[in-house]
């Protein structure tokens, strides 16, 4: 996706004082009766002992936080050494993994004009990628996987992690969002990937990523969450021209080639992400990102009822007034016979659907939705995607020979590329 890519696919103490303090009382209240020396010298020996055992355990559960009020020091020692197993890090690592690795599977890829042997694709030809087992109904197991794990797939097929093929059939697709799921039958499916909540993932949080990394299959990697919500650039059309953005978890686990719709996991088991991209890049290392849960699903939830994401199509293919890949040359700038007053905007190459029918045509000067600026391609998308639906009703404001005018433009459901 751009610069971002996996290249196929190239996360006070309560107060101490006051029982210290109690203890320091009790010590000054034994009586001052005369005793021979030697014995006031043993017993004051033995009350120092049993004082500083009792600050040594009014101390230690203050640092703990184990109660101290009642247990003894040997209770207190006794209650560390029953703690479960899984309060232990790097024993939750293992049990996470173990609870997901079974419902990640290896999704096979074989493209369009892959040689075929005695009927049966040749793997080595195909690509590979990862996907997860999220769902099972009706004799079905579903997987998600990235949109860019399955394009231009002549056929799919999805592996277990016991190595059993199984036939996968497309549900649907969503470029924008690089998402995509699968069908298959649920014969011997017995894992589901539980979906935890990606609001609640913490910076520094630990996490581990399960795929199918460089067709080696059944691989994790483990690391922390780097950022939470990070923001990067993509190029939905592959031409280099950022007109994007998605919203991603970041995180040092490796995702290398192949990982691209696998699992991103925290220590409770639950799926937080699906890893999509990294940074590929000279001297860059441990810059992944996988696509939060939360908006996987609703992408997920659009696809498996009507086998795509319903988004808002005005009909108009645009290049920016400043675009910094490729700006207008000084000859184009005077045919579009601007005012000066105008230094943002996108630029109508070709209108076809409902841009044309409300007349809008080529070098208009698009720089309003509603009254709100438009000044890129990305804002211009983002204010669809996001501001109206399908149906919704747009004043478009442009210029077109150097006048401003205005036009209402009727937003149709995007067709299918």
């Amino acid at each position: 996706m751009g610069l971002f890519h996996d290249d196929f696919f190239t996360a006070k103490v309560s107060k101490p004082k006051g029982e210290f303090r109690k203890v320091r009382s009790t010590r000054s209240s034994w009586p001052k009766a005369q005793r021979t020396k030697g014995s006031s010298t043993i017993k004051v020996a033995v009350i120092s002992s049993v004082i500083s055992s009792l600050v040594a355990v009014v101390l230690f559960s203050a640092v703990t936080g184990l109660p101290s009020s009642k247990p003894s020091a040997v209770a207190a020692v006794s209650s560390l050494s029953a703690k479960p197993l899984d309060s232990d890090p790097y024993e939750r690592l293992v049990q996470a993994a173990a609870k997901v690795r079974p419902s990640v599977v290896s999704i096979v890829n074989y493209k369009e004009g892959v040689k075929k042997k005695k009927n049966k694709a040749n793997i080595e030809d195909s690509a590979l990628g990862s996907g997860v087992i999220f769902k099972k109904t009706r004799g079905q197991a579903f997987v998600i996987t990235n949109n860019h794990v399955i394009e231009g797939a002549e056929e799919l097929q999805v592996m277990m992690v016991n190595g059993e093929m199984k036939k996968a059939t497309l549900v649907g697709t969503d470029k924008v969002n690089d998402i995509a799921v699968l069908s298959m039958d649920d014969a011997n499916i017995n894992a589901i990937a539980e979906m935890g909540d990606s609001s609640k993932v913490r910076f520094g949080e630990t996490v581990i990523a399960i795929g199918n990394p460089l067709g080696l299959g059944d691989t994790l990697t483990s690391g922390i969450i780097s950022y939470t919500n990070r923001i990067v650039p993509v190029s939905l059309n592959q031409d280099g021209v950022y007109d994007w953005e998605q919203e991603v978890i970041q995180t040092d686990a490796a995702i290398n080639e192949g990982n691209s719709g696998g699992a991103l996991v925290n220590l409770d088991g639950k799926v937080i992400g699906i890893n999509t991209m990294k940074i590929s890049d000279t001297g860059v290392e441990g810059i992944g990102f996988a696509i939060p849960t939360g908006q996987v699903m609703k992408t997920v939830d659009e696809l498996m009822l009507h086998g795509k994401v319903a988004r808002p199509y005005i009909g108009v293919y645009t290049v920016d007034l400043n675009n910094e890949y490729a700006p207008l040359d000084e000859e184009q700038m005077k045919e579009l016979k601007l005012p000066s007053t105008v230094e943002d905007g996108v630029v109508v190459l070709d209108a076809v659907g409902p841009g044309q029918e409300a007349g809008l045509k080529l070098n208009d000067v698009i720089t309003k939705f509603n009254d709100q600026p438009i000044k890129t391609t990305l804002e211009l998308r983002k204010f669809l995607y996001d501001k109206v639906a399908v149906g919704d009703v747009i004043k478009v404001t442009y210029y077109r020979e150097g006048k401003e005018q205005t036009v209402d433009v009727t937003l149709q459901d995007k067709p299918e590329q």
